[in-house]
């Protein structure tokens, strides 16, 4: 795996898509400790997850309060 740009994309896609499938976060395929091409996969996959829940959460409308009147 090449540390590149292009990589860091895919990763971030990979890591999007894998939240839209409903796989949770701790089902990365790469490793927070391993070498540094399974750390650099784990760090770029990890905010492709996070980025995509956040936009979920985003687009959730927020319930109104009701007084109940």
């Amino acid at each position: 795996m090449q540390l590149n740009r292009q990589t860091f994309r895919a990763l971030v896609n990979e890591g999007k898509a894998a939240h839209q499938a409903g796989d949770p976060s701790d089902a990365c395929p790469y490793s927070r400790l391993g070498n540094a091409e399974q750390q650099f996969g784990y760090r770029y996959w990890t905010r492709g997850w996070t980025e995509a829940r956040s936009a979920a959460e985003a687009a959730q409308p927020e319930p109104t309060a009701t007084t109940g009147q």
